[in-house]
């Protein structure tokens, strides 16, 4: 391609997103919809606009690095602690269930042991994109329901992070022990070089030039990558470290006005980030996979509001509150899709598989958005009652 590609691929994402954003507004359709219709239309396996969609993925994931930091900074780590320490049981618990779930109706579809398997542990995490892109402001800082979807969606992430280091020592098998080992000694290590650099180097530079906005804005944009490849360098997700680098910062006075002045930048990268699910998505291959595609997606939709209402029964948090964090949490996660290209590059699962993960978290995206939006507070709700930011 030309080497004006980058910049003419924006041309067509934003203008095309700005389109469809209209007509979806218009039709009283969520906007996380158009954006991954749109990748599907113009990426490879659409009219080809974008054959290559490798370097707008990388760069759609500093949209989620972005979210987690963001998130982090809303997050009181008191607060946090105690609602971990709550919700462990029902995060393991559901994990379980719909592992097991994933895997019997995997192994109905006729995919082998391993397959069935990986696409199980696919099932188990829901998403943190949708989760916190549809909590409105005031649930998210001030309401139980957001305490309580924060905290399951982190220990979802700490078991993604495990089944991704489990698929990642089966690729390298000669320090497969040491590779899952050094992570979990290496969470603790994070946070606390995260709360001394803050408390001694960020907070004193904040407090020093702290009239100079552009500087602060800089600064928080560097910590929050910074700690993204630190976590990277020692086994953890990026988003891992950029959550630790907003808890860290969440106590000082000046997290709010940060996380105001990041939100545009993180919207701009999770437009990426829908437009590049979409485009990397086969549709030559719909017709193998979309009848266990689509019992993956209902079982996921239909099972997981249930099974997490149940589950948080067991910690007496009342019924209405249960359903709506179950309907928050009733798709699967950007980290299945990871889970799925790692297992297909490893030769672990085929490609249909790995297109099964791909289409039901597509599926589980656009279905439990729909759910949210009309009957939920949140952000992009289609009613004026419902819409909250």
């Amino acid at each position: 391609m030309a080497e004006h590609s980058v910049v003419f691929s924006f041309f067509l994402i934003f203008t095309g997103a700005a389109i469809l954003a209209s007509l979806a507004l218009y039709t009283r359709q969520p906007l996380l919809i158009a954006y991954i219709v749109l990748g599907a239309l113009l990426g490879p396996y659409g009219f080809q606009f974008i054959s290559d969609t490798a370097l707008l993925a990388d760069m759609s994931h500093i949209g989620i690095i972005f979210l987690l930091f963001l998130l982090g900074l809303d997050m009181q780590p008191s607060h946090l602690i105690q609602m971990i320490k709550k919700a462990t049981w029902v995060a393991v618990g559901s994990s379980v269930i719909f592992l097991v779930a994933g895997y019997l109706a995997a192994m109905l579809f006729g995919y082998t042991q391993t397959e069935s398997v990986i696409i199980g542990a696919a099932m188990m995490f829901s998403s943190t994109i949708i989760g916190i892109k549809l909590l409105p402001t005031t649930v998210l800082h001030h309401r139980h329901t957001g305490e309580l979807v924060v905290g399951l969606l982190l220990l979802q992430d700490v078991i993604a992070i495990i089944v991704l280091l489990v698929l990642y020592s089966g690729q390298n098998e000669t320090n497969g022990a040491m590779s899952l080992i050094m992570p979990l000694l290496a969470l603790p290590l994070l946070i606390v070089v995260g709360i001394v650099l803050v408390k001694y180097i960020i907070l004193k530079l904040i407090h020093r030039f702290d009239r100079f906005h552009e500087y602060i804005f800089l600064l928080a944009i560097g910590w929050c990558l910074g700690m993204a490849e630190g976590a990277q360098y020692i086994g953890l997700s990026a988003e891992m470290g950029a959550f630790v680098a907003g808890v860290a910062l969440a106590t000082s006075p000046i997290s709010q006005y940060i996380a105001t002045n990041l939100r545009p930048l993180r919207d701009f990268f999770l437009i990426l980030f829908f437009f590049s699910v979409g485009a990397s998505f086969n549709l030559g291959l719909i017709g193998q996979i979309i009848l266990p595609a689509a019992l993956l997606a209902v079982l996921v939709v239909g099972l997981k509001p249930v099974i997490f209402r149940l589950l948080l029964k067991t910690i007496k948090e009342d019924n209405a509150m249960s359903w709506e964090v179950g309907f928050r949490l009733g798709q699967i996660s950007e980290f299945s899709l990871l889970i799925a290209y790692i297992a297909a590059s490893a030769a672990m699962i085929g490609q249909e598989a790995s297109h099964v993960i791909q289409a039901t978290a597509i599926l589980t995206f656009l279905l439990s958005t729909y759910v949210v939006i009309f009957n939920f507070p949140s952000p992009i709700a289609v009613s004026d009652r419902l819409r909250r930011d």
